[in-house]
Parts: structure tokens; C-alpha cells; sequence
């Protein structure tokens, strides 16, 4: 196999188990599978990690989404 084909692979893969972020959160239901509330929701998560809050919000989300592996 060919060395981009691997990186194709692995890029490919890292997005589908990124998508299953998504589903595993809920989000696809709670929107209908609204794209444009999902890709708002998340350029709002972007804008909060670039502002003055960015540590908080990140220490914050870390603990809820280790909280939420360990429960399931």
C-alpha cells in the first residue's frame, strides 16, 4: 500500500470517529440533524476557546467529557 493511501486512511478514520463524537453526544437528535445548528454550535466552542475564557471552558469540558467515557 501506497504512503498516501495510509495517510488517506488514518485522516479518514480520525474524522469518522470525530463524526461519532457527535452522535455519541446526542447533538444529531437534539438538532433534527440540523448541519447548521451543529456546525454553529460548534464555531461557537471555537470562538470560546480563542477568548480570555478559553482555560476554563477547556478545563470544564475536559472533566464532562472524561466524566462521560468513565460512565459508559
Amino acid at each position: 500500500m501506497r504512503t498516501w493511501q495510509v495517510e488517506r486512511r488514518k485522516r479518514t478514520r480520525h474524522l469518522i470517529e470525530l463524526g461519532g463524537l457527535v452522535v455519541k453526544a446526542g447533538i444529531v437528535e437534539l438538532t433534527s440533524d440540523d448541519r447548521a445548528i451543529i456546525y454553529g454550535a460548534m464555531l461557537w466552542i471555537a470562538a470560546k476557546m480563542q477568548s480570555h475564557e478559553s482555560e476554563h471552558a477547556r478545563e470544564l469540558w475536559a472533566a464532562k467529557g472524561k466524566q462521560a467515557f468513565d460512565a459508559k
